[in-house]
């Protein structure tokens, strides 16, 4: 009967085995770590895919339903290691911790099972772990959220930290969507079931870095996720939140649910989602991002991006508050200018500034401690860091007011000239409980083990009943000596010895000629018999008794005893954490400030202005990241060069759109150098920090888009050309007036004719539909004729100067326009073979003599590919084409042809040709 036959299939699991299905089942996507004492181990597939992802042996522990079970496993002390290459790997993974003590199962019977549960599910967008993240990163978990009305559709994407507490949201619309993703660059993204299966984006999750995780459409309920939010922060109503709308509701929500069910109930210490007003940054698409390095290189490396070259930061709140500005560039002129200020008030006090910086250096992470304590994974080392970072953020506060002298009330640290921004961050410094540190810094050690169960991280002195315990477990031998030595006073027998043993624990041992005497009384009132030997004779006492259960006991007592100060720290911690959270904040804000100054001083930097309209002016700009380069390997000083788009002296109006700049020169001179720095200064200047330039006046860029460099995605069957293409499609359907367009080499991937019609197009669209400011840089020198008809397009190119044979580059942009690419010098830069580079110039200089459109048959003939010479320049002319042959071949429309009437056409030709179109042979 199949009833039977499950039911004895059932009888040969095990019940831990069964323990383990059960809770595999309902985590079912997920790597099962299952602990087993000291270990973490893995079954089934689960083992098969963790030991080929992580190279450990596979083995097999015990059969179930007849057959070997694969298992491997991985030591607890070193899980951390383990999960961070799993989950590196796109891997989930749900830890399954045991519940309680083995001894509590064994009441239950022989063969009961230790009680266990998952305690938390690890992924990509959950990570608090230190060693799990990069410290000068956020890793945020975002999610998307679709709202459809009428016929458009609505976005909203909501993204927190759970390491750090930041939490916000904005509305989008489905263009705005991968610009708004590459800038939070999540590292999980949460989308509705129907959203992944949406052909109109499947390309956008596929090009996500990111892990994506598609969840149950309910997830996504507004009215759920409003619920979810006013339980979550313990308020009644969102009202406070702001004017969330439906799509942004239903955002955070997925958020809050996500987490909590990959916390199992935790709740980490999330702020209230602050709304983020559409168009409040500069939108750089990802492909802008990629070409620009903003904060990674193309190859993924930190090294030779613009954060890197700028990065002067102290601390890792700095570092994050860095690449945040970095990636999110402010839009509004008088935010941009408090930040200005900041940054130029520090950089005229160096002491101060170093002062600063020598303080912050020493802070600690608040942010991530306090979260980790939150969500009860901290140890000591987190409280400690609470501590010290108290000490610190006091001591900034007091060096800041310090220098700022009296304000106009008298108040001290109040001073007026201190920009308004560093007072806000000055008295959010000041604000985390004096008392508290006082407290933590009597209570812990000065450097505390990472770990709870590890102990002694209390001070001595702290609290009575710890020392006590502590002095029984730690001078438990001490005691017996004494005790020892007592006994042997009162006995008058010296040989008298206090042993242990497993069997009797603690005793007292006489030789077996005074065993009489302690039988005897007095003695036997105080001692009592426990074991006769051969040779010695074993006694107890009840004081003995009492010290052995005492001293047994002693260190789980002092372990009970540090745990709960442990905690009752942690609970003032978390009630202070509203004032700890906007301290660590105005940390990281005050270390980005400090660092652009220490930057503008040490590169020269200059504070850029920012205006609300169309200007574009530099003068002496300079590459950040190529200019540090440079001096870093001994390459020379940067050549700076001006570049102005504003609009024309005295235009308003429609008229005052900013310049075209088109640009030619020759290869390796530096029109991309040129064209990514003047990007650059922008995206530096609106982020808050001072330009590598000698003055700048800068209108606000709203939308920051480059097509410079060339690379295909045969992933998505896109030649190189296709993706300029695209790139390009982008840039003029969604660029306006107030956007930066920097393009570079547009239509070199095609034929010659093509990629010059799609380049003067384009420059035209530029002009007359977008109206934004651009930087063209083109080896097509038939456009800067362009100039002529176009008002807001201007020529410029970038000069060299020919030296007995050699170009040299001076690097330098100057109006004017080129003739020339010197494409053929830069090939003996890159060690073209002498016989090419020869070859190459006689072509070269047959090209240039011969009218390009009237003589291209000839040049087929004339100039065969690799041949070893020029044919004479005499050659037989080709002759004139037959009339009859140009006439059919008119009438002929390829892409019409089937192949056998395409064959069929050869032939007809071939006969035109063969008999000059008049039926007769032509010979």
């Amino acid at each position: 009967m199949p009833g039977a036959d499950a039911a004895a299939a059932d009888a040969r699991v095990t019940p831990m085995m069964r323990q383990f299905l059960e809770i595999k089942t309902a985590n079912p996507d997920s790597l099962l770590f299952y602990r087993m004492g000291d270990f973490y181990e893995l079954f089934f597939e689960d083992a098969v895919v963790a030991s080929r992802a992580l190279g450990i042996t596979l083995t097999t522990r015990g059969k179930h339903l007849g057959t070997d079970i694969p298992m491997c496993g991985v030591p607890v002390h070193a899980a951390d290691d383990y999960l961070q290459r799993l989950i590196a790997l796109g891997h989930r993974v749900a830890v399954c911790e045991q519940m309680e003590d083995p001894a509590e199962a064994k009441k239950r019977g022989s063969k009961s099972v230790v009680r266990r549960d998952v305690v938390r599910l690890v992924t990509p967008g959950t990570l608090t772990e230190d060693n799990l993240l990069d410290s000068r990163r956020n890793n945020f978990l975002a999610a998307l959220a679709r709202l459809r009305a009428g016929g458009d559709d609505g976005f909203a994407l909501a993204w927190a930290d759970i390491s750090t507490g930041e939490f916000a949201v904005v509305e989008a619309t489905r263009a705005e969507l991968p610009a708004l993703i590459a800038r939070v660059d999540p590292g999980e993204l949460l989308i509705a079931d129907a959203l992944y299966d949406d052909g109109d984006l499947r390309d956008l999750w596929r090009d996500m870095r990111s892990a994506v995780t598609p969840l149950p459409t309910a997830v996504f309920d507004s009215t759920a996720a409003e619920r979810r939010l006013r339980d979550y922060f313990d308020v009644a109503t969102l009202d406070g939140f702001g004017p969330l709308g439906r799509p942004e509701i239903a955002a955070a929500g997925a958020v809050i649910a996500y987490i909590d069910r990959t916390q199992m109930g935790e709740k980490p210490p999330l702020k209230i989602p602050a709304r983020e007003a559409r168009g409040a940054v500069m939108a750089i698409d990802p492909a802008t991002r990629a070409n620009l390095e903003l904060v990674s290189t193309l190859s993924g490396e930190r090294r030779g991006s613009l954060a890197e070259a700028v990065d002067r930061t102290v601390t890792a709140a700095g570092g994050r508050e860095l690449a945040r500005r970095l990636s999110s560039p402010l839009t509004d002129p008088q935010r941009i200018a408090a930040r200005h200020a900041a940054v130029a008030w520090l950089a005229e006090r160096p002491a101060l500034r170093r002062g600063l910086r020598e303080t912050m250096h020493a802070a600690p992470d608040i942010a991530r401690a306090r979260a980790r304590i939150v969500l009860a994974r901290g140890g000591p080392r987190d409280l400690a860091g609470i501590r010290d970072g108290i000490g610190a953020v006091h001591a900034l506060c007091a060096r800041l007011r310090a220098d700022a002298g009296p304000g106009p009330d008298g108040a001290a640290g109040t001073g007026a000239d201190m920009p308004p921004i560093l007072a806000d961050i000055a008295a959010r410094l000041d604000g985390p409980d004096r008392a508290l540190f006082d407290e933590l810094t009597t209570a812990l050690v000065e450097r505390p083990p990472h770990l709870r169960r590890d102990g002694g991280f209390i001070q001595a002195d702290f609290a009575a009943d710890l020392d006590d315990a502590r002095r029984l477990r730690d001078e438990s031998r001490q005691i017996v000596a004494g005790l020892q030595a007592r006994y042997q006073e009162a006995t008058g027998i010296k040989s008298l010895k206090v042993r242990h043993n497993n069997v009797l624990g603690y005793f007292v041992e006489v030789t077996a000629q005074h065993g009489d005497r302690m039988l005897a009384a007095p003695l036997s009132e105080t001692f009592f018999h426990r074991q006769t030997l051969a040779s010695q004779v074993r006694f107890s006492t009840t004081e003995l008794a009492d010290l052995e259960g005492r001293i047994a006991s002693a260190a789980e007592r002092a372990m009970a005893l540090e745990n709960e100060i442990f905690d009752a720290l942690v609970a003032r911690i978390v009630g202070d954490g509203a004032a700890l959270e906007a301290a660590a904040a105005a940390l990281g804000e005050l270390d980005v400030h400090a660092g652009f100054a220490e930057l503008a001083v040490e590169r020269n930097y200059v504070r850029p202005v920012v205006s609300d309209d169309l200007a574009f002016d530099i003068v002496g700009g300079r590459h950040p990241v190529v200019e540090q380069a440079l001096a870093r390997d001994g390459g020379g000083p940067f050549v700076a060069n001006d570049c102005d788009l504003s609009p024309p002296d005295g235009v308003s109006g429609d008229a005052a759109a900013g310049r075209i700049l088109l640009i030619t020169g020759p290869n390796m001179a530096g029109k991309s150098t040129f064209l990514r720095q003047n990007a650059l200064i922008a995206v530096l200047a609106q982020a808050g920090g001072f330009v590598p330039a000698e003055t700048a006046h800068i209108g606000v860029v709203d939308r920051l888009f480059s097509r410079v460099g060339a690379a295909d995605d045969l992933a998505r069957g896109r030649s190189t050309f296709m993706v300029e293409m695209v790139e390009t499609a982008a840039i003029l359907n969604q660029s306006g007036p107030r956007a930066l367009v920097i393009l570079d080499e547009i239509g070199r991937g095609t034929a010659t004719f093509d990629g010059l019609s799609i380049a003067w197009a384009t420059i035209e669209h530029l002009h007359e539909v977008n109206g934004c400011r651009a930087l063209f840089a083109t080896h097509f020198h038939e456009l800067t004729a362009l100039a002529e008809t176009m008002a807001r397009l201007h020529n410029a190119t970038v000069q060299v100067k020919e030296w007995k044979g050699e170009v040299v580059f001076l690097h330098e942009v100057v109006p004017g326009a080129a003739d020339r690419s010197y494409g053929i010098q830069v090939a003996k830069l890159a060690g073209l073979p002498a016989p090419v580079l020869s070859r190459a110039r006689e072509v070269l200089e047959r090209l240039e003599e011969t009218d390009r459109r009237a003589g291209a048959a000839g040049l087929a003939d004339d100039l065969p590919l690799f041949a070893t010479h020029v044919r004479s320049a005499a050659a037989t002319p080709v002759p004139p084409a037959n009339a009859a042959l140009v006439q059919r071949l008119g009438g002929v429309s390829p892409d019409d042809l089937t192949p056998l009437q395409a064959l069929e056409m050869l032939y007809e030709l071939k006969r035109l040709a063969e008999t000059g179109g008049d039926g007769q042979d032509a010979g």
